[in-house]
């Protein structure tokens, strides 16, 4: 098995292991694709990736990051990335997205503008919502706590998002879990001090991600998978741990997901991290062992050799890249030269074959 091996999942197979890690573009309106998605999200599929996934794409419009992230929270959103998967998928990749809330974290400007709280007078939005009335930061607003009305709500945001996804002729969907967004605030001790049902014990705190796994599931067909990006630790002393997130993986697994997307952090600020290549993979590794659930791999992976070790080693099962697919596109046509892989290129691109 190697980096360049077919992965059945489901009723889909990935052409190769190598994913595109959903990457947050906040250059839509009113939560609409365009041609920047379609130029962005198409580029590393002629490159040669396994698996397209799409940005962070909001339930609800209040559950987005900044007022310019992509959504799937009308029937109107469906028809720009039908179009987009349309090319995605003709050009080999398997064709996703990352449904989403961003929670307590909501209603903050895009990165190059700060990346700061937005008042509504700015164009953010109040209120905002999370599991107990804990804000993210200092300056940040306090969320409200979410009562079991709004929690149904948010069950069946993903839920009609999923169907929408669906619609755009997604092949698999990723739960977006971690990085300090709204489920992956209710399942940290740091962010949920709830004393009700979704609170408290770690089954509790679960809660509410299941019921999502399972209400997608309930839409989505048995031959599409569904993946669940977890943080696997929040980096500091009381939060959420991979002992835990391997716990979970079992239990998601039962629920109807297929794969975990093994990253960390982002739930507090000012949490040190120590980064450097690779210095997210053991935590694949960790789940993968614990739970016999397939998992992917992130952070930092750059070189071809760096990935296929990683999936020949058993640490993972697929390997998402991010920043590096933004300096290279075409990196899974170069991976695949170096380590001497066949692998197909586009017919455009044949006459540069023998010159990588």
């Amino acid at each position: 098995m190697s980096l360049f091996t077919p992965l059945p999942l489901r009723g889909v197979t990935l052409r190769n292991r190598i994913g595109v890690s959903p990457m947050c573009q906040y250059s839509s309106t009113d939560g609409f694709a365009d041609d920047w998605h379609l130029v962005h999200l198409g580029q590393f599929a002629v490159g040669g990736a396994g698996m397209v996934l799409s940005e962070a794409t909001a339930v609800v419009p209040e559950g987005r990051i900044s007022p310019q992230d992509l959504g799937l929270w009308k029937d109107e959103h469906v028809d720009v990335l039908a179009r987009i998967g349309r090319f995605v998928r003709a050009h080999g990749a398997v064709w996703g997205s990352q449904l989403a809330h961003a929670g307590r974290k909501a209603s903050v400007a895009r990165a190059w503008e700060g990346g700061g709280p937005l008042s509504p007078s700015d164009g953010g939005w109040t209120p905002i919502v999370g599991p107990s009335a804990l804000p993210f930061d200092t300056g940040y607003q306090t969320p409200e706590a979410l009562d079991d009305a709004g929690i149904a709500r948010v069950v069946s945001a993903f839920k009609d998002a999923a169907r929408r996804a669906l619609a755009a002729e997604m092949q698999i969907v990723e739960i977006h879990a971690a990085h300090g967004y709204l489920l992956h605030q209710f399942l940290s001790p740091l962010s949920n001090t709830r004393t009700d049902r979704y609170g408290g014990s770690f089954e509790n705190r679960v809660r509410l991600l299941r019921e999502v796994v399972a209400a997608i599931r309930s839409v989505w067909p048995e031959a599409l998978p569904i993946g669940v990006r977890l943080s696997s630790s929040d980096w500091t002393e009381g939060g959420w741990t991979v002992e835990e997130t391997t716990e979970l993986a079992t239990l998601l697994e039962a629920d109807g997901a297929d794969f975990i997307d093994c990253s960390s952090g982002g739930l507090v600020p000012k949490v040190h991290i120590p980064i450097g290549p690779g210095y997210q993979v053991h935590f694949a590794e960790h789940v993968r062992r614990g739970s016999g659930v397939a998992t992917a791999a992130v952070g930092l992976i750059t070189r071809a050799e760096q990935a296929d070790t990683i999936v020949r080693s058993g640490q993972a099962d697929i390997v998402f890249l991010a920043r590096e697919l933004l300096r290279d596109p075409h990196w899974p046509l170069r991976a695949a030269h170096e380590l001497r892989e066949e692998i197909s290129w586009p017919a455009q691109y044949q006459r540069a074959k023998n010159r990588v």
